[in-house]
């Protein structure tokens, strides 16, 4: 007669289980928190007790928040990181698929991309900062020498949203994206592409139609990673972006000037399209891996 398995809890389950909803509760709580305080009445403050509840500070929020153009930041920051998350997954799968062999001099470009997640964030933005300053200076010198003096008044800086922060933002993603495609390449089965090389497709449609199915969902994770790490980045973004600020920046300056819960409504927002962007990129892998899945049938 086989013995029946205990379904009794280990000793230690209960205590394991406490720490955890205490980790838990210390991880989300103050988003909780933010998003319950965000939905106030007019009479609203920064702490508890809850005074009513309408959507007052988020009509508040549309309307502006004095001098402070959200709308515009809001948008700077969905441009900043769609153009991240689009290099981040182009340059990640193409560094993927070289370092499938081996290269000379490929083990000391990989410990140089990696180098920067452990380099302090401030440290790499003030250097991005300092080397489009002398690319300004190099500039402005080039174009003085060579009397163009209409261009030289007209020059501003190369600092900018598309140029030093989407680079700073890159020393930041790239490397997450470099990983997963390591561990993924790592364990790709070559046997699959050489199949359909001996069936007669060409390097290209291997690509297309074998490689990329089988790598989409970790594809679509490094998406999903570069748009909220750049989504959300301050450090790096805060001494190389020049005149103009993403949302991230305007909200932390926000946070010693505004003392009403539109403050709160903010961050509500800035969550919800993180949660909604996490959201897409989960329904986008499972719906693939179910397309795999008939495929396969």
């Amino acid at each position: 007669m086989q013995a029946r398995t205990s379904d009794a809890r280990a000793p230690g389950f209960w205590p394991l289980a406490f720490v955890f909803a205490l980790f838990v509760l210390f991880m989300y709580g103050p988003m909780f928190v933010i998003f319950v305080l965000s939905f106030q009445g007019p009479e609203g403050g920064l702490t508890f007790p809850l005074r009513g509840f309408s959507l007052h500070w988020f009509r508040q929020l549309a309307d502006g928040l004095g001098t402070v153009d959200i709308g515009s930041a809001f948008l700077r920051s969905l441009g900043l990181g769609a153009a991240v998350m689009l290099l981040t997954v182009v340059l990640s799968v193409l560094a993927g698929l070289a370092f499938r062999k081996r290269l000379r001099g490929g083990d000391a470009l990989f410990y140089v991309t990696v180098a920067s997640l452990i380099m302090p964030s401030i440290i790499v933005s003030l250097g991005i900062g300092l080397q489009f300053r002398l690319l300004d200076g190099g500039i402005k010198s080039a174009l003085d020498t060579l009397g163009a003096t209409a261009t030289l008044e007209g020059y501003g800086t190369a600092l900018g949203l598309f140029t030093s922060a989407l680079g700073a933002h890159l020393t930041w993603t790239l490397p997450f994206g470099l990983l997963i495609m390591f561990a993924v390449f790592n364990r790709f089965n070559p046997a699959y592409e050489e199949a359909a090389r001996d069936l007669g497709a060409t390097r290209w449609q291997s690509f297309r139609h074998v490689v990329l199915p089988l790598i989409g969902p970790s594809v679509i994770g490094i998406g999903m990673f570069g748009f909220t790490l750049s989504w959300d980045e301050i450090a790096r973004t805060s001494q190389a972006i020049g005149d103009v600020n993403t949302l991230p920046l305007e909200l932390q300056g926000l946070t010693s000037t505004v003392t009403t819960p539109a403050i709160y409504a903010l961050g509500t927002v800035t969550t919800v399209v993180s949660f909604l962007v996490m959201g897409l990129t989960v329904g986008l892998a499972v719906l693939l891996g179910r397309r795999q899945g008939k495929g396969r049938q």
